[in-house]
Parts: structure tokens; C-alpha cells; sequence
């Protein structure tokens, strides 16, 4: 064999190794990059089939504790008690989505502490009532969580429509869904799924998804204090997936709403119950101390204090207080004035029928809770100019409409 016959053979040798290799580079990743081993057994079979349907579920599932711990697809998947079963391509799954049925099975001390709280059936009720709620889950609740829970759907349920209410309230409020499981909730709301990632979780945004607005702007006060401002600039800083039993001040410095609210900070105890550290119902119109007032106050100034000194604590609290107790009284006088304004007959007709209804909701409702959250998160603008002020200005409209309605009832009366 010639030597030009050698090179040509090895330079068109040589291109279609490049051209393989160019070809092979501009191929998805999900197409060249083979899961290894430990990945294969964590996931079985389904990551064969849902690489290529749904890669980002499966690369969100590859970087979860659930894949590093070897927890597969099957054993969340799996029908939990009380769930409908699906034949899935050789593997017996749940055929609904999954709740938090499906998490207890492992997570049980985490699903009776949220059982507990406000993300429960509380947090249904407030749109829905108790309605789809067993007796036994509205007397479960009503029994940690006091008047939240047996109580009739909300207004707006009726006078804005179904479509509102699923579209609107229900993103957040079915949280504390209750399933046909038998079960309430679904942990994906703040875990996410697939990840099942507590630094999400932990993540301020992850909260602010709901907590947020004119009615409950607990998001919109954070970023206004010190604590928002300080995690914005070191957000980068803060290991935000530390596990919940051994997370210290060394990891998370500047706190978010889950440090306070629920982690168990060097050593502390660890809760999914979210007001168990809270002791007063600020979301309620008439703000009164919870049943666990001074053990919950006690629990929350120790998460304080892993910062902060008792004397800066104390200060804080105080002044909260008084802006709880000042807030209840505005409100109070405002209620007194509407209720009166009906049992005189001037106002008539169902909630929400009339304009008062509204300036009046809309004073406890959106200004009276920013002002007391505002008091005790660190926010000063919602405690005055989104809290105060529009109460005052508020209150002075409902006295005005309350004397012209008492005088357009006197002139009807001449006539």
C-alpha cells in the first residue's frame, strides 16, 4: 500500500472522528448523558422513560436528598392508604396527585405538627369553611387553632364565583386542602416537588408566595427590615440547605421566615407547626392572645435570643403589643359604629351589599393586620403609612357616611 493511499485513509479516518464528535457535542445532554450507577438504582426504571419526556423532573430528582439517600421514585409514588391505584407501565402508582399522604409515611411527626397549624384546615376554612372538612378534622383543628375552623364559607365565595376562588384564593388557601385520602395538604406547596429541597423552603420568596399583599404583606414588611435587607446582601453567604437538626447561627447568620417561624436554630426545637411560636391571632380582626400565649412568646423570644440581646427583645415585644392593643381598640370603635348603623336599620342587606361593608372590611382586613405585623417583623412604614394612617383616614369616611345616612333617614322622615 502506497503512502498516499495511508494518509488519505487516515485523514478521512481523522474527519469522521471529528465529525462524530461534532455531532455527538450538539445532541441534547439528556440524549449523551448517561446516569451512573447509584443514580439508576435510586430512580429504577422511570428515569429511562422520563429523561426524554420530562428531563427537568428527573434532573430536579437527581439533585434531591430523597436520590442521595436512595429514596426511589416508587416509594413516594406508590399508593398511600386511602388512594386510588394506576397500572403505569409495569409498576402500580397512585392515580391521583400526591398529598401529604404520600409524605407521612416517612415524615409523620412533621405531618401531626402541620396538622396543628394554620396551613391545616384552617387555612381552608377561611375560603371554603368547613364544608368537605370530617368532624373529626374541624374538631382536631378547632382544638389548636380555636374558631378557624368551624365557621361557613366566605363571602366572596358566593359574590365572586367558583372560578375566582380556584384561580385566586385556592392557589394558596389549599395548602390545608382536604383530600379524598382521608389526609389535609399537600407538602409540595412550600417543598416543591421533585427537589424536596429545604433550602427552597427555607427561602423567603417561598413564603412571600402567599404571604403576601394588602391583607397579609408579611413579605413586603421582611424586605423592609433590617432582616430583608440584610439577606439580600448576604443572601450568597448563608448555607441554606444545612439539615433542620444541625443548623446553627454559623450557617444561617441573618434569619428568614423559617428560622424564626419553624427552624431549630443551634440546637432549638424544630417545628412544622408555624404558630407555635406565636401568641397573638394577628390575622383576626380583634387581635386576642392564643391559648399558648406565654409559652409560645417564651419559645420565640428564645429563637430571638440566639441573635439578639433580652433587652432588645423585650423592647420589641412591648412595643408590638402596644400596637396590637391600640389596633384592637381602632377596630373595635369602627365595628361598634357599623353594627350600630344596622341595628338602626340604616345599613341593611348581606355582607358586602353596601360601601360601608367594604371601607370597614378593608380597615381590619388589610390596615389593622399590617399594622400589628408590621409591629412585631420590624417594619415601621406598615405600622404607620400602609397601618395607621389609612385606618385614621378610614374611620374618619365611616363617621362621615354614618352621619349623612342618619341624616338622609331624618329628612326622609319630614317627608
Amino acid at each position: 500500500m502506497s503512502f498516499r493511499s495511508v494518509f488519505v485513509a487516515v485523514a478521512v479516518s481523522f474527519a469522521l472522528i471529528v465529525a462524530a464528535f461534532l455531532i455527538n457535542r450538539a445532541r441534547p445532554k439528556v440524549e449523551t448523558e448517561q446516569p451512573g450507577e447509584e443514580f439508576v438504582r435510586a430512580s429504577g426504571k422511570c428515569a429511562e422513560c422520563h429523561s426524554r419526556t420530562q428531563y427537568s423532573v428527573v434532573h430536579e430528582y437527581e439533585m434531591s436528598k430523597h436520590a442521595q439517600k436512595g429514596v426511589n421514585c416508587l416509594e413516594c409514588h406508590q399508593p398511600a392508604t386511602g388512594q386510588q391505584k394506576e397500572e403505569h407501565h409495569g409498576f402500580v402508582i397512585s392515580a391521583d396527585r400526591l398529598t401529604a399522604g404520600n409524605c407521612r409515611g416517612c415524615h409523620e411527626q412533621i405531618y401531626q405538627q402541620f396538622l396543628r397549624s394554620r396551613h391545616a384546615a384552617t387555612s381552608w376554612a377561611a375560603v371554603y369553611g368547613d364544608k368537605g372538612l370530617s368532624l373529626e378534622q374541624v374538631n382536631f383543628s378547632e382544638t389548636y387553632q380555636p374558631g378557624g375552623t368551624k365557621r361557613p364559607p366566605h363571602p366572596f365565595v358566593t359574590l365572586e364565583g367558583g372560578s375566582a376562588m380556584v384561580s385566586g384564593c385556592e392557589q394558596c388557601h389549599a395548602i390545608g386542602k382536604p383530600n379524598a385520602d382521608g389526609t389535609i395538604g399537600t407538602c409540595t406547596n412550600c417543598h416543591t416537588r421533585h427537589t424536596s429541597s429545604v433550602a427552597i423552603a427555607r427561602s423567603p420568596r417561598t413564603c412571600g408566595q402567599c404571604h403576601l399583599g394588602p391583607d397579609h404583606s408579611q413579605i413586603e414588611i421582611y424586605e423592609e427590615s433590617k432582616h430583608g435587607l440584610m439577606f439580600s446582601a448576604q443572601e450568597k453567604l448563608l448555607k441554606l440547605d444545612v439539615a433542620p437538626s444541625k443548623l446553627t447561627t454559623r450557617d444561617m447568620f441573618v434569619p428568614t421566615c423559617a428560622t424564626c417561624h419553624m427552624s431549630g436554630i443551634n440546637g432549638l426545637g424544630i417545628t412544622h407547626d408555624p404558630s407555635e411560636r406565636l401568641s397573638y391571632f394577628l390575622a383576626n380582626a380583634v387581635s386576642a392572645k392564643r391559648p399558648n400565649y406565654a409559652q409560645a412568646q417564651a419559645k420565640m423570644k428564645q429563637v430571638c435570643s440566639q441573635c439578639h440581646t433580652s433587652g432588645t427583645i423585650n423592647r420589641v415585644y412591648t412595643q408590638a403589643e402596644a400596637v396590637v392593643q391600640t389596633t384592637n381598640q381602632k377596630v373595635s370603635e369602627a365595628k361598634a359604629l357599623v353594627d350600630g348603623l344596622r341595628t338602626q336599620g340604616l345599613v341593611s342587606g348581606p355582607p358586602f351589599s353596601q360601601p360601608i361593608d367594604f371601607i370597614y372590611f378593608d380597615l381590619w382586613h388589610y390596615d389593622g393586620r399590617t399594622a400589628k405585623h408590621g409591629a412585631f417583623m420590624g417594619g415601621a412604614d406598615f405600622v404607620q403609612w400602609h397601618g395607621n394612617y389609612p385606618i385614621l383616614r378610614k374611620t374618619v369616611e365611616l363617621k362621615e357616611m354614618a352621619e349623612n345616612l342618619k341624616k338622609e333617614k331624618e329628612h326622609g322622615g319630614k317627608k
